[in-house]
């Protein structure tokens, strides 16, 4: 039988992400919602902010799932890949689970997509930067 390993997100690492998360939305005056997916999109953490929209919750994860299964970051990425393609445009906002709202980010380690974190609550360009602020605290992390 012919088998394959896949790379996932360890769940300190994806407490290490939230904790960041948060961190920024405090110093932007926001309360998020931040969804952790797995290689394959699975639930691997998740919280929600006293105060944070019952949007956000959906959306993070929506934004999470976006970024798994298309290895692509939500938002301005995903905006520049389908502008100038009709079809896939309104294509894909068909597909269960898919937003082109920014704040989803793609883990990538060594090439290999681990995980994806989905951010919402605010603005998407301050969702992003949260999702980035709790990307970087992975950096030099084993």
């Amino acid at each position: 039988m012919k088998t394959f390993e896949k790379r996932s997100l360890q769940i300190n690492a994806a407490k290490k992400i939230i904790k960041h998360a948060e961190a920024k939305a405090e110093e932007l005056g926001m309360k998020i919602a931040i969804t952790i997916v797995d290689e394959s999109g699975v639930l691997k953490a998740f919280s929600r902010m006293d105060g944070a929209p019952l949007i956000a919750v959906g959306a993070s994860r929506k934004k999470a799932v976006t970024a798994v299964g298309f290895g692509l970051s939500t938002g301005s990425a995903w905006y520049e890949f389908i502008k100038d393609d009709p079809i896939l445009m309104h294509g894909a906002q068909s597909f269960d689970d898919f937003t082109l709202l920014g704040g989803g980010l793609a883990i990538i380690v060594d090439g290999q997509i681990v995980g994806a974190v989905g951010v919402s609550g605010g603005h998407y360009s301050h969702d992003e930067q949260c999702a980035k602020a709790g990307l970087a605290a992975l950096e030099g992390s084993d």
